[in-house]
């Protein structure tokens, strides 16, 4: 699993507690340790994390670790990028982009 500083990894076992019973809108990182695109979008979660911490929950879920969450949502890509609200996903996007780009994109969910 690709471990970013900063992330806290979500499993099956607490995808309920952590993601859908938060108190702020959560975005997801559906990840894998094959994807490049992955690791190059890590450093931006993790600026983003940082930076946007009193308004955005940012973690990561291993879809080869947590088959069970990665079908619910209908993950097929990687990264693909979600943010729940209120138990509910309400934005999704896949692949990596920049932290300028990310950024515009998440306004509008949030």
């Amino acid at each position: 699993m690709i471990r970013t500083e900063g992330l806290t990894e979500v499993t099956d076992a607490d995808f309920a507690e952590v993601v859908l019973g938060a108190d702020r809108p959560v975005l997801v990182e559906f990840t894998a340790d094959w994807c490049p695109p992955c690791r190059q979008i890590a450093p931006v979660l993790a600026a983003i994390a940082a930076e946007e911490a009193d308004r955005l929950g940012v973690v990561q879920l291993d879809v080869d670790a947590n088959p069970l969450t990665t079908a619910r949502y209908g993950v097929l890509s990687m990264p693909t990028l979600t943010v729940f609200r209120a138990g509910e996903p309400v934005w999704s996007v896949v692949g990596a982009r920049s932290k300028r780009r990310l950024l515009e994109e998440l306004a509008e969910a949030l």
